[in-house]
């Protein structure tokens, strides 16, 4: 399988995952989302020599794995090249702040060491919060619950059709690259000679298939907003579940502050 076909079937297997009769996935999407946003903000305000506080957020990705019967193993294999990006940020801490805080083993562990590791666990819980989100909530559920938030509609649109419009380019890529393979048999890769002419071929069909399905939209009555009937009011169940991680988020944040006094 090539590394295009391997990326759609990789989207087709999150959108799938998402769309699943589980009961994570019955959570209303505003909820979860509330969730995610504030998961993330409240990891993000400890401070960086606070790393004992700030794994203990942990909690929440490793009950969301388990609720949402998420494998572990797939999900860090499709955030391979996502996580490293994150975890470089803070590789440079160790040179910034050189002050001693203790030995391990015989090597001195300076505070720019726990910093590096502190915004590490952070970039990397953050990256997992949004992944989970997306795994057990479909893209329109997502979209739906960033209205009712009453952010734009037309930023909410551009995420809803971007993440659509990645099935499109990549499918279009896929063949594209079969047709090439079909032609040059034996041959590894494409030839740089040939790599204008295959991205403009690329782009104009890429965009021919997105004409077509906003005429699609436009033939179904789309002006400018999505609209769906079906969604229903938040329950009991998305209250509670709301208010426990409210609640276990605040309890992990004040006992963090209540170790540093």
């Amino acid at each position: 399988m090539g590394r295009l076909r391997g990326a759609l079937t990789e989207l087709h297997r999150i959108d799938e995952t998402a769309k699943r009769d589980w009961w994570l996935n019955r959570i209303h999407p505003l909820v979860k989302l509330v969730v995610t946003i504030g998961y993330i903000a409240v990891t993000v305000s400890f401070p960086n020599y606070r790393l004992p506080g700030i794994l203990s957020m942990g909690v929440y990705p490793v009950a969301i794995f388990i609720l949402g019967d998420i494998p572990i193993k797939d999900s860090l294999r499709r955030l391979r090249v996502a996580l490293p990006v994150v975890c470089f940020i803070g590789i440079f801490h160790p040179l910034l702040d050189r002050r001693p805080l203790g030995t391990l083993g015989g090597v001195t562990i300076t505070l720019g060491m726990v910093a590096m590791v502190a915004l590490m666990v952070k970039g990397a819980y953050a990256v997992l919060a949004s992944y989970l989100l997306i795994a057990s909530t479909s893209i329109e559920e997502i979209c739906y619950a960033m209205r009712l938030l009453h952010i734009p509609s037309i930023l909410v649109t551009q995420i809803l059709l971007t993440y659509r419009y990645i099935n499109v380019l990549l499918d279009e890529a896929d063949r594209m690259m079969q047709a090439y393979s079909l032609r040059a048999p034996g041959q590894k890769g494409v030839h740089f000679k040939v790599w204008g002419s295959l991205a403009g071929q690329l782009l104009l069909k890429s965009m021919d298939r997105a004409k077509e399905v906003y005429d699609s939209m436009l033939l179904r009555g789309y002006q400018g907003e999505f609209y769906d009937a079906a969604k229903e009011p938040c329950h009991i169940k998305d209250y509670m579940y709301l208010a426990v991680w409210c609640v276990l988020f605040f309890v992990l944040r004040i006992c963090s502050l209540a170790s540093v006094s």
